[in-house]
């Protein structure tokens, strides 16, 4: 499962984290009674799985839909989302001028597969926006139209980009443009790794204060996958 579909399944209401209540099916005997413990009433009883060492409690659909962990989305949320989108932008304008300018053909792939993965990110992200706005109904992604469009750092619509780590300056970002060959390579291997150690950071920081179950899968993913493209990178330079 790729970030992009993990956080659209999150954004279905289908996440499932361990202490998710499990519903079961078939749970009715033949004769229409339920088993041990469970509705009286026809409908399927909900088991809550016990900690380790516990066993597991039957409950109602009512006392399950009051136990459900509340997975309300937190400022932490919202500043990782908004941040991550901006990051990956950048990374998209990065990206894009591999192609043209890179003389190595793993560059070159490399690039492509940032593009291809963070390209539809961006789109999961904001649909999660739009399904959780910011309070008060405050802005910081910008335009929301197409991912990577942008020129500069890739669409900053204004941010301060020195308070998200990783993220190349308008200076490195033009002296990424102006070089081509070997200097490209190395310069896009530098700041692109740059770049992925500050998206781990980020996604430290919301697992560390975030509570949305969909922003979780999205920033562990972001781990798994950056953190193999940074050893790919060092590899490669």
């Amino acid at each position: 499962m790729d970030m992009a579909k993990g956080l659209l399944r999150g954004l279905a209401g289908a996440a499932v984290v361990s202490a998710t209540l499990l519903a079961l099916a078939g749970c009715q005997d033949d004769d229409g009674k339920t088993g041990a413990n469970g509705a009286k009433d026809g409908r399927n009883p909900v088991i809550a799985p016990g900690k380790p060492g516990e066993r597991a409690r039957t409950l109602s659909p009512e006392q399950a839909a009051r136990e459900r962990p509340d997975d309300t989305p937190n400022a932490a949320d919202q500043t990782y989302v908004r941040g991550m989108i901006e990051h990956h932008r950048q990374a998209l304008t990065m990206s894009a001028l591999a192609p043209d300018r890179a003389s190595s053909e793993a560059v070159k792939g490399l690039a492509e597969r940032i593009a291809a993965a963070q390209k539809p990110e961006i789109g999961a992200m904001e649909r999660w926006l739009a399904r959780y706005p910011a309070p008060g109904g405050a802005g910081g992604t910008g335009s929301t139209g197409s991912a990577g469009s942008a020129g500069g750092t890739g669409g900053s619509g204004g941010h301060d980009h020195g308070a998200m780590p990783g993220m190349a300056t308008e200076q490195q970002l033009g002296e990424l443009a102006d070089a081509r060959g070997a200097d490209f390579d190395r310069l896009f291997l530098t700041l692109m790794t740059a770049h992925h150690e500050g998206a781990l950071k980020m996604a430290g920081q919301a697992l560390a204060g975030g509570n949305n179950v969909a922003v979780e899968e999205m920033a562990t993913e972001v781990v798994a996958t950056q953190t193999a493209e940074i050893h790919r990178m060092r590899a490669l330079g």
